[in-house]
């Protein structure tokens, strides 16, 4: 399984993202970037070119949330 096909939702958001002029993503699980440390050296890659910032939500105010982009 490629890196694409692994963290479609991912990319897909960091690309909505961009398009919508957003500057940073929220992520509610630091997971979401990666099962490996490739894996996540290639989402903060992929969120450097998009030219976002990213920000985690705490861990006292995680739930069982998936992703969301912020502006």
């Amino acid at each position: 399984m490629t890196y694409e096909e692994k963290f479609h939702a991912f990319v897909q958001m960091c690309s909505d993202a961009k398009e919508q002029g957003a500057e940073a993503v929220l992520i509610y699980q630091p997971e979401i970037l990666g099962d490996t440390y490739v894996e996540m050296v290639e989402s903060l890659n992929r969120l450097s070119d998009a030219g976002l910032m990213l920000r985690i939500l705490p861990q006292h105010e995680r739930h069982s949330r998936s992703a969301r982009r912020t502006s």
